[in-house]
C-alpha cells in the first residue's frame, strides 16, 4: 500500500470512464448538474455528443438512462450517493432493475467521508438499499487501480449495477498486476488472531491497523470485500474457520451493509460471533473527513482497539 500516493475513487471513476468511452462508442454517461464533482466532466470534455447533463433531476435521469439502455446503449448514470440511491429509488427499483436494464449507477460522495457536507449528505444506506435489489450487482472500490478495473469489467455485464465511489483521497493498495474479480474478496496476509473484512475507503484503515497489530507481535489478515453482491461466501467461511475473531468495518451503517451481509452467510454456513464496525443507526456529522473515521471509530486506531479488546 502506498500511503503517500492518495487518489480519490470518484477522481479514478472520471479517469475511468474516459478511456472506456475510447474503446466502447456505446457507453453514454448522464450527469445531475454535478459532473465536477462526480469527475464525469472529464468524460463530457473529451465526448461532448455522448455526455447528457439532465440538471436536478436525478430521478428523470434514471428514467433517461433506462430507455437509453433498451436502444443499445450502456449509460453510466452518476450523482451524489444521497440522490442516486435515496432520491431516485424507486425509478432504479421499478425502471431499471425490475426489466433487469443494463444501467451503470456509479455513485459517488457516499459516506460519512463526504465530510462538511453534513448528515443531509453523508448516505449510509445505499449498499443495503441497492443489495436488496433483485438482478443488482454491487461494488464497493478501494483504491484507484481497482476502481478503474471495475468502471470497464461492469460493461461487460448486460444487467443493474450499482458502483460506491468515495469523496476521500485515499491511497493506492494495489499495483497494475493485481487480478480482481467480481464475486471474490482479497486477502491481504494470513494472521490466524483475527479476520478484518473491510470495504471502499475502510480497506486502507484496515492495512493500517494490520501493520500497527504487526509491531506488537499479533497477525490478523485483511480481506478486501469490494463485491459486495454477490459476495464471496467462501473466503467468508474459510476465514472464519481459520482465525479465533470476525471483525467488519466500514463507512456505512452497521444495518444491511458489509456487516449484515457477512452476518448473513456466516449465519447460515459457520455461525460465530461477528464484531460489527460502522455508523451504528444513527446519522453523519459536518466535519473534517479524517475526524469523522475516528469519531465514528471506523479508523485504523479504532480496528486495533477492537482486536486487542
Amino acid at each position: 500500500m502506498n500511503i503517500e500516493n492518495k487518489i480519490a475513487t470518484r477522481q479514478s471513476y472520471g479517469e475511468a470512464l474516459a478511456e472506456l468511452g475510447e474503446k466502447n462508442e456505446n457507453v453514454i454517461v448522464l450527469d445531475a448538474d454535478l459532473s465536477s464533482a462526480t469527475k464525469t466532466n472529464i468524460f463530457a470534455n473529451k465526448f461532448p455528443n455522448r455526455f447528457i447533463n439532465v440538471g436536478i433531476a436525478e430521478q428523470n435521469m434514471m428514467g433517461i438512462a433506462a430507455g437509453l439502455s433498451t436502444y443499445g446503449k450502456i449509460p453510466y448514470v452518476s450523482t451524489f450517493a444521497v440522490f442516486a440511491a435515496g432520491r431516485a429509488y424507486d425509478q432504479i427499483r421499478t425502471s431499471i432493475c425490475y426489466p433487469n436494464l443494463n444501467v451503470k449507477i456509479c455513485a459517488t460522495h457516499a459516506g460519512v467521508t463526504v465530510g462538511e457536507d453534513g448528515a443531509t449528505h453523508q448516505m449510509l444506506e445505499d449498499l443495503s438499499l441497492m443489495r436488496t435489489l433483485p438482478n443488482m450487482t454491487v461494488i464497493s472500490p478501494s483504491d484507484d487501480t481497482q476502481t478503474k478495473w471495475v468502471i470497464e469489467e461492469i460493461s461487460k455485464i448486460k444487467a443493474p449495477v450499482y458502483v460506491r465511489l468515495a469523496r476521500l483521497a485515499t491511497p493506492v493498495i494495489y499495483d497494475a498486476n493485481q487480478k480482481f474479480e467480481i464475486g471474490k474478496g482479497i486477502q491481504h496476509g494470513n494472521g490466524t488472531e483475527a479476520t478484518i473484512f473491510a470495504t471502499g475507503v475502510t480497506v486502507s484503515e484496515a492495512l493500517k491497523a494490520q501493520e500497527e497489530l504487526q509491531k506488537q507481535n499479533i497477525n490478523v489478515r485483511v480481506v478486501d470485500i469490494f463485491s459486495i453482491k454477490p459476495i464471496d461466501k467462501e473466503i467468508i467461511i474459510k476465514c472464519a474457520k481459520e482465525t479465533k475473531k470476525i471483525i467488519t468495518v466500514e463507512d456505512h451503517s452497521i444495518i444491511g451493509g458489509l456487516g449484515s451481509a457477512v452476518c448473513e452467510v456466516l449465519s447460515e454456513e459457520y455461525p460465530i460471533k461477528v464484531e460489527r464496525m460502522g455508523i451504528k443507526d444513527t446519522f453523519g456529522k459536518s466535519g473534517k473527513a479524517d475526524e469523522l473515521l475516528k469519531y465514528f471509530k471506523i479508523d485504523s486506531n479504532a480496528i486495533v482497539e477492537k482486536v486487542l479488546q
